[in-house]
């Protein structure tokens, strides 16, 4: 007996185009599917403008899209379009171009309530935001739209509720953690895993660990390169006595070369500091987007504890604290 799958299955390699209203959540939607594979009109007005709400670069970006898409087409690539596509001739030429190379093509509509594609606008940056009534008539476009899709010659019409993209975007997750773990038979990224938790992918790969250097009392001390520039920080596995990760920055301390301290003295980080911004720094290690992976590799251990002066060459950095990551 033949096996039923409770959701319509979409093809392996396809052209799938998202069709809803702003704010009806078709770019989240979109990111269920590899970042190659989707062709995001708001993306490539920021790639052509440098603001993704640009209206006026709209014709550029779709220029750009078509070029993409011709390209993918031809090699018959998986390919998701996410963009209103609200207008029949828009669809047309999407359409059309699948066809030239015997694609099938998928109409995903995404039917979000209108209340809720108004009440997402708000929380967007002005350039972003689409007026009330533009959403209105966008909505009703959507609707209207479902009727005539089939005679536009898509392959499949399916409502996004309808699609289970839950399934195989965690698999792309787990793949991608595995990898990042070296499950995979891969190298992996080894000690850049927390860095990349931290900082993100950026980071990760300007990045390198000092291993053996003692200028963090013991802790370990990393170092972002970029050409002639640098910063160095320290990992410090216990920030707040509860076992928290953070980073403490290195600045460089005015020179005390035949200083004496006053009996009891107890320095503060010293003002001269030569690393750029290094709240900034602060501030990024301790995003609670972060925390919760982060944490769970802590060592809960007790913070060393300094003497409250030591001499120190005139080179040597002072460093400047991390808040508690929660």
């Amino acid at each position: 007996m033949s096996q039923t799958h409770p959701h319509p299955r979409l093809p392996q390699n396809a052209l799938v185009v998202l069709i809803g209203a702003s704010g009806a959540g078709k770019s989240t939607l979109a990111r269920t599917w590899p970042a190659s594979q989707v062709l995001s009109l708001d993306g490539l007005r920021g790639a052509v403008s440098d603001d993704p709400g640009d209206q006026a670069a709209t014709a550029d970006a779709a220029d750009v899209l078509h070029l993409i898409l011709e390209r993918r087409m031809a090699r018959r690539l998986n390919t998701v379009v996410d963009a209103t596509n609200l207008e029949a001739p828009i669809r047309a030429e999407l359409v059309a171009s699948a066809k030239r190379y015997g694609v099938p093509t998928v109409a995903v509509v995404v039917p979000t309530p209108l209340s809720l594609c108004l009440q997402r606008q708000q929380p967007r940056p002005a350039s972003r935001q689409v007026p009330g009534d533009v959403a209105r008539r966008q909505h009703a476009a959507m609707t209207s739209s479902h009727q005539s899709l089939t005679r536009e010659g898509f392959t499949q019409v399916l409502f996004a509720h309808d699609l289970d993209r839950l399934e195989p975007y965690l698999r792309h997750l787990s793949a991608a953690r595995r990898s990042d773990l070296g499950l995979d038979g891969g190298d992996g990224l080894g000690h850049l895993l927390l860095v990349r938790r931290f900082f993100g992918e950026e980071i990760a790969q300007v990045w390198r660990w000092k291993d053996g250097s003692g200028i963090a009392g013991g802790d370990r001390v990393g170092e972002i390169r970029l050409g002639g520039h640098s910063l160095t920080l320290a990992l410090r596995l216990d920030v707040d006595g509860e076992g928290d990760l953070g980073f403490d920055v290195a600045c460089r301390a005015r020179s005390t070369r035949g200083a004496t301290p006053p009996p009891g003295h107890r320095p503060t980080a010293s003002p001269a500091c030569t690393a750029r911004s290094p709240a900034t720094w602060t501030t990024a290690t301790t995003s609670s987007a972060t925390s919760t992976a982060a944490t769970t590799t802590s060592t809960r251990r007790p913070r060393t504890t300094r003497p409250a002066w030591t001499p120190t060459p005139p080179d040597a950095p002072t460093w400047k604290s991390s808040t508690p990551r929660r």
